[in-house]
């Protein structure tokens, strides 16, 4: 699978929050986050700094998700990615 143009293929991840007490926080608490983390999958085809395989936090609000094949992506634009691993 190929993106065009701004556009990246990510994998979200469903990561567990710890707070700095120890305290486990809930899907509720998580939910409230502006960012989500994932793992981009494929870059578009005008697309600079992002490479496949990176970790990355975007904008929870953009993009959208789609079936390949039977797996659920989330495709998004360049300018939602916030921060690179």
């Amino acid at each position: 699978m190929k993106p065009i143009g701004k556009h990246i293929i990510i994998k979200p991840i469903d990561e567990e929050i710890v707070s700095k007490s120890g305290l486990v926080l809930s899907a509720d608490d998580t939910s409230k986050l502006r960012y989500r983390k994932g793992t981009v999958i494929a870059v578009g085809t005008d697309v600079g700094v992002i490479n496949k395989d990176n970790t990355i936090y975007y904008n929870k609000i953009s993009g959208y998700t789609m079936l390949i094949g039977d797996e659920p992506y989330t495709v998004i634009l360049e300018k939602d990615v916030v921060v690179v691993l």
